[in-house]
């Protein structure tokens, strides 16, 4: 997987993700062009493309888009499956996921994300250990915002 991307049906992008190397001018152009060809296609098509020597597979999940951009020889239905399991994750984390809990909690979404994703590739295909590593993280955070609250005071 080079990229994965969330974006509204109004066009905001609300989540990146570079595997790959690529310039900020690229990546514009790209977000820009990923829009453009997923939002213009009817709701009923087909969810993967070919887009210049890169096949795009892309689910909407209520009012956002998941698109990763994949190598010719990477298999269609596992990033179909690997999108799904993303949102399956983003689901059980914040109870019923909306495009809010993502806009406010963006860090959580990366942080979720980088725990199941590394390098494109799947790192973590349990669903209870990813929510493990979420629980920790977030101890571990409520840990040093006391602590920090407490030296301020």
């Amino acid at each position: 997987m080079r990229f994965l991307l969330l974006f509204s049906r109004q066009g905001k992008l609300r989540l990146q993700k570079w595997f790959t190397p690529v310039t900020d001018r690229e990546k514009k152009k790209v977000i820009r062009d990923m829009m453009a060809l997923v939002l213009a296609r009817p709701p009923r098509s087909c969810n993967f493309l070919h887009w210049r020597d890169l096949k795009v597979v892309y689910k909407r999940y209520a009012s956002l888009y998941f698109c990763s951009g994949l190598e010719s020889q990477d298999n269609e239905l596992l990033a179909l499956e690997v999108l799904h399991r993303y949102v399956e994750l983003l689901d059980k984390y914040f109870g019923n996921v909306c495009e809010l809990d993502i806009i406010f909690n963006f860090e959580k979404a990366y942080f979720l994300l980088d725990e199941f994703l590394m390098g494109g590739e799947v790192l973590e295909t349990s669903k209870v250990s990813v929510r493990v590593s979420m629980e920790e993280a977030d101890a571990l955070q409520e840990v040093f915002l006391q602590e920090a609250s407490a030296v301020s005071v």
